[in-house]
């Protein structure tokens, strides 16, 4: 596994040889960035020497003359760790500042960014930087808490970056679950569809497609190829395993969904497709002074249930129901009808709007009807627990 190691201008920084040492005897390659204020506080030749590679430091060696390319370091790094993060370089990474190597690797990283805060325990507590630590997790970064402990100032309390030993530990137990899905194709629908009316209009919803993206994200750091087929959105697409399939109908998620079913062994349907369309579409935009007009509707094409007729073997499936009312009683009957493993009943209510929001609620039943229900959850994490279940429900 390559881990790539950034260093910010921190006193804790001078615990990071001994992470260096770790990762380095557990048989994985280092490579370490630092940013410039950061030699202050540590020698770059310890870190070179430890890692047994050059240390990123500013875009241009000008002893080599060569250009650190930081989509390379994106590229490379399996894992990508920041310790100690200051609130500095925390404040960046959540406005998305790029004034240093570090953070322009950090906005290339394909992978996995994960933080371990170390601060004065005022500073930890600010709300400002409460809210970047809910930013770069809304973001898709994993927080490594500080813990309690004596600080620089010569305070005690919350900020002290944890020990070596125990990143150490986390960042390879992330490693493990990270590959359960190895070998896997998965599949996953995001977002809306948008059923044309004339040439300018359409009927949709409000579906942002987080949650679709999420899982897939979700799926490619635990190792799986994932093929993301996604309707109108706002969203990027971070892996390099996720192969991104952009549609816009129904018509045409269907078409995608068949063209790759049978390479596929998971299959998650998480989009919103629009239940009806115009049956007849104007070639020409509607005009005001048209009015009175119908519109005739007719049903769109059943995506899940089209997947659970045609399952082959072991292939797995999880539908998404989203209700007002009666809710697990359709949800069971929905997961029943259309022949899926699994189904996540989405609650719609004032208190859990679902669309468009970064956290969600949802219960999980599986194909015997057995209920999970979940607490509210930022959608990344909510897409691990999904994949834990599947994992479970699989084996």
């Amino acid at each position: 596994m390559n881990v790539l190691i950034g260093i910010t201008a921190g006193i804790a920084a001078y615990k990071i040889p001994f992470l260096i040492r770790s990762f380095s005897k557990a048989g994985m390659d280092v490579k370490c960035i630092m940013t410039p204020d950061s030699v202050d506080f540590l020698s770059p030749l310890v870190v070179s020497t430890l890692s047994k590679n050059p240390v990123g430091i500013s875009f241009w060696n000008k002893d080599s003359g060569e250009w650190a390319n930081h989509v390379a370091y994106g590229e490379w790094a399996d894992v990508f760790v920041i310790a100690p993060c200051t609130a500095n370089t925390l404040h960046k990474m959540a406005s998305g500042a790029c004034d240093n190597l570090l953070l322009a690797t950090y906005l290339s990283m394909r992978r996995k960014t994960i933080i371990v805060p170390a601060m004065d325990l005022d500073m930890y507590q600010h709300p400002s930087v409460r809210r970047n630590m809910d930013q770069v997790t809304a973001d898709g970064v994993t927080i490594i808490p500080s813990t309690h402990g004596e600080l620089a100032s010569g305070l005690v309390g919350e900020g002290r970056m944890e020990e070596p030993e125990k990143i150490f530990e986390f960042v390879m137990d992330f490693c493990k679950v990270g590959q359960d899905f190895s070998g896997t194709t998965a599949m996953v629908t995001a977002g809306p569809t948008f059923e044309p009316i004339d040439p300018v209009r359409y009927i949709g919803n409000h579906s942002s497609g987080k949650m679709g993206f999420a899982l897939a994200e979700a799926l490619a750091e635990r190792g799986a190829k994932v093929i993301l087929i996604a309707g109108p959105h706002s969203l990027n697409v971070k892996n390099k395993n996720i192969q991104l399939v952009s549609i816009v109908t129904a018509d045409e998620m269907l078409k995608e969904v068949q063209l790759v079913w049978d390479s596929v062994d998971v299959g998650i349907f998480a989009a919103a497709v629009s239940d009806f369309k115009p049956k007849h579409l104007s070639t020409q935009k509607i005009k005001k002074g048209d009015v009175p007009f119908t519109v005739e509707w007719e049903q769109n094409p059943d995506i899940l249930a089209w997947a659970g007729t045609h399952k082959k073997g072991s292939q797995f499936i999880v539908g998404f129901a989203l209700e007002t009312e009666n809710e697990e009683v359709n949800a069971l009957e929905k997961l029943k009808k259309k022949k899926a493993s699994c189904i996540v009943l989405n609650s719609f209510q004032e208190s859990n709007p679902v669309f468009n929001a970064d956290y969600n609620k949802v219960t999980i039943f599986d194909e015997s009807g057995n209920r999970s229900e979940l607490p509210i959850l930022r959608k990344n994490e909510l897409a691990n627990e999904i994949l834990d279940r599947i994992k479970i429900q699989r084996k």
